[in-house]
Formats: C-alpha cells, sequence, structure tokens
C-alpha cells in the first residue's frame, strides 16, 4: 500500500532570477516524521512554504513542477488555498498566539469554519490542548490571555491551534529554535505522539533533533536536495560525501 501524502516531482521555485528550489523530488509519507536538514539558506523554509502555498504571498516567486497531495495537484488553477491550508497547518519558528484568550486562540479557526455551538467548540478546545499536551497546564485559566504563557506554552498552543482545524500534515518551520532545553524535549516528545495522527514535516537545525524526532531526512544544499532517505541511513550511512561533511560538522 502506497502510504505517500506528498508526492513532489521536479519542483523548481525562483525568486525573480534566483534559482532557490532546484529539480526537488520527493514522496513524503502518511504519519511520518520528516526533517529538513541543511545549512541556512539552503531552501529549506523555502520547499516547507511550497507544501501550503505560503509562498503565494511573494510577488517575484514563480514556481515549476508538481506538488500533490493524495494524487491533487496544489497548484493547479482553481483549487481553494483556503481548504489548502486548513488539511496542511503550520507552526512557525517564534510562538505566535493571537491577542486574545487561549480558549478563543484554539475555537477561532473552527469559529471561522462556521462551528458556533459552545458545547462543539468546548470539546475541540479541550481535545486540542490536550493533543498538545497543553490542557492540564491551563484548563483553569482558559479565559486569560494566551500571553501570559510562558514560550514553550505559547509554541504548544499554536500546535493546538493547528491541531483544532483538524489537519493532516502539521508543517514546523524550527518550531524550538527559540526555545530552552526543557520546553524543546517537551515539544519533542510531543511531535512522537502527534505522528500517530498527523503527518509532520519539520525544519530544524539541530542534527541531534533531526536524529531523535524523525523517520526520514531530506539533506538540502544549494537549493538542491543532495540525499533523502530513512533518518537512520541518512545519520549512519549517508550516500553522498556531502552529506557526511555536514553531519558530521565539517561545514555548515
Amino acid at each position: 500500500m502506497d502510504n505517500t501524502i506528498f508526492h513532489v516531482e521536479n519542483l523548481n521555485l525562483f525568486y525573480g532570477e534566483k534559482h532557490a528550489l532546484k529539480n526537488i523530488k520527493m514522496d513524503i509519507r502518511k504519519n511520518r516524521v520528516t526533517a529538513l536538514i541543511g545549512p541556512s539558506g539552503c531552501g529549506k523554509s523555502t520547499f516547507l512554504r511550497c507544501l501550503n502555498r505560503m509562498n503565494d504571498v511573494i510577488d517575484i516567486c514563480h514556481i515549476d513542477g508538481t506538488i500533490e497531495i493524495d494524487g491533487i495537484d496544489i497548484y493547479k488553477d482553481g483549487l481553494n488555498v483556503v481548504d489548502l491550508r486548513t488539511r496542511v497547518g503550520m507552526v512557525f519558528q517564534k510562538p505566535n498566539p493571537f491577542p486574545m484568550s487561549i480558549y478563543d486562540n484554539i475555537a477561532y479557526g473552527p469559529k471561522c469554519q462556521g462551528i458556533k455551538n459552545r458545547d462543539t467548540l468546548d470539546a475541540i478546545v479541550e481535545q486540542s490542548l490536550k493533543q498538545a499536551a497543553l490542557w492540564d497546564d491551563v484548563k483553569d485559566r482558559l479565559n486569560d490571555s494566551a500571553f501570559g504563557l510562558s514560550g514553550g506554552q505559547q509554541q504548544r498552543l499554536c500546535i493546538a491551534r493547528a491541531i483544532a482545524m483538524e489537519p493532516e500534515v502539521i508543517l514546523m518551520d524550527e518550531p524550538t529554535s527559540a526555545l530552552d532545553p526543557i520546553a524543546t524535549s517537551k515539544i519533542e516528545e510531543l511531535i512522537e505522539e502527534l505522528k500517530k495522527d498527523f503527518t509532520i514535516v519539520i525544519v530544524t537545525h539541530s542534527m541531534q533533533q533531526a536524529s531523535r524526532v524523525s523517520d526520514d531526512t531530506a539533506f538540502f544544499l544549494m537549493g538542491e536536495v543532495i540525499e533523502f532517505d530513512k533518518t537512520s541511513k541518512i545519520f549512519q550511512q549517508p550516500s553522498d560525501k556531502r552529506t557526511e561533511d555536514y553531519i558530521t560538522g565539517r561545514f555548515g
């Protein structure tokens, strides 16, 4: 059984004249964590943003090639981008709670989708916070401002906010780079749990994090995918000398 969720074929991306992604080919599999690693400016976050068309907001950005989710070309004319971003949620580098209560942060998306019933919203909020391992911390202060949470809690709130939309995929762009080691390890434990229900694609600068949390790893360099394989193989027996050099710290 083919459990590919994203099929990427001959993807090229240009910012004006700059060729930022070159002939990317990749199959991202369901209910796995795929890590994107490589030096700064090599195309990892740019590629991540292709998966939910976040690059659409950049005027000079031009894309060729194919990205399919469950066989549907996400760049075809007429595709509903709002629906796509509901299926493919995103968590950013810095926690970005909305300036409202903890409850309303989670309920905001479902309300926008037309869910008005308070019991239904209550259930969504509770379930999403439980899945993000935050419920026990906040259940007695759901009406407090989200800004009162610690950085790590705010990032888990942002993950809960993504979960509330019932996505199939959660994209994470260096989700722990602004967090301390304890908060980082909580997010990593959470990722391990979340892959039971979601497919996760994570950009990380930390080799240790990629090796700990991911099942598959893609090594990006200068806009190309040099190697894409099971994480254990990438870290223990990379096929390409450049992958080995990067992982062992010879450059980057």
